[in-house]
């Protein structure tokens, strides 16, 4: 079968991130575009991923054949963008656009797909997407008189010049210490110091930072008389948060957990949080910048007059690392049709974007 590559670069607007790991080293202002034929295709967490064979003497390789590996978001993701897993076929001739990585290496991000005879269209006969930048957002008519449920990031909602990327973000309103700034400048996302690559996820106030791509749950565990707890959930990396409501201290600074240890309370109609006891994390915030013991995240849920909506607020403050503090809020859609499948975080496909 025949398959050639074609090599076209042309400006892009910056697109979010979805992926555990920062951007950072893909050309995200580029595009190469790839002909060739698909060698493997998995649909995993935190990125599903697929490989195309292509001509290596048209890339200039000499005749040899040579294989590119695409990322994809993960594949709670794709399935949302109407992907499954007879999707692409081993065998199948492609025509990808990725944006490649900055160190040469045959390895890019997807920005489109199609096959030899024209575009893939999803079973109602509609394009498939590549990017979930690329999709419509869902809005849910949905109604709610609680906090309970699950809920999304309604991205319409978000003002202007808003930071796509987490990294990016949490780049421009963290204010950091000198020691903030030696722990960031010498942080390798692609070395073992990087916790995801063990499938380690990251903690408060990621809960609300990742609400863009995967949707957040709240249940009131409604207990004996003063024992009710509220559950948090993340469909990111399987998160799960319990929130003490009643009246407890936190402990004692020597005991430290993974997501903190949470106490709540009700202020008239705003569950307010507050949260500390955290376990040292090399890069909480995808930046590289650490979190430790001195950690101290406060956070806000209010839901709107129309019942479709919940405001979350969060101050953050850690002066070991950070300078001062950083506040950020944003509004959630309720989203009850929201799929809460479990990630299910798989070693490999964490571990694969990682130079050889």
């Amino acid at each position: 079968m025949k398959f050639t590559t074609i090599f076209v670069v042309v400006s892009l607007l910056a697109s979010p991130a979805f992926g555990h790991h920062s951007d950072a080293a893909l050309r995200m202002d580029s595009v190469v575009t790839l002909e060739g034929i698909v060698t493997e295709y998995s649909l995993r967490n935190p990125h599903a991923y697929f490989t195309v064979e292509v001509n290596g003497e048209v890339a200039g390789e000499g005749g040899a054949a040579v294989e590119w590996t695409v990322q994809m978001p993960s594949s709670i993701t794709m399935v949302r963008l109407g992907w499954d897993r007879d999707t692409l076929a081993i065998g199948d001739q492609v025509t990808v656009g990725i944006n490649p990585a900055r160190d040469g290496r045959n390895y890019g991000l997807i920005y489109s797909i199609g096959k030899a005879d024209g575009p893939i269209d999803k079973a109602d006969g509609s394009p498939l997407l590549a990017r979930p930048e690329q999709a419509p957002q869902i809005r849910s008519e949905a109604r709610t008189t609680t906090i309970e449920g699950r809920w999304f990031l309604d991205r319409s909602r978000l003002p202007d010049g808003y930071p796509d990327e987490t990294d990016e973000l949490m780049g421009r309103y963290l204010e950091l210490t000198d020691k903030g700034e030696a722990a960031a400048a010498v942080y390798n996302q692609a070395s073992e110091e990087n916790p995801e690559l063990s499938c380690i996820s990251k903690p408060t106030p990621a809960l609300i930072l990742y609400t863009d791509l995967f949707p957040m749950e709240i249940v009131i565990n409604e207990g004996n008389e003063g024992e009710e707890t509220i559950t948090l959930r993340s469909q990111y990396f399987d998160s799960v948060r319990t929130i003490y409501m009643d009246g407890r201290e936190h402990p004692p600074a020597s005991e430290q957990f993974f997501e903190g240890h949470s106490v709540g309370r009700w202020e008239d109609d705003v569950l307010v949080i507050d949260t500390t006891n955290f376990a040292y994390h090399r890069s909480p915030y995808q930046t590289g910048v650490p979190s430790g013991s001195q950690k101290h995240v406060v956070e806000w849920y209010r839901l709107l007059g129309n019942g479709r909506h919940m405001n979350v607020k969060f101050l953050l403050e850690d002066p070991e690392y950070i300078d001062g503090s950083m506040s950020h809020n944003r509004d959630l859609i309720y989203s009850p049709e929201r799929d809460m499948s479990s990630f299910d975080c798989d070693l490999e496909s964490t571990r694969r974007f990682l130079p050889d």
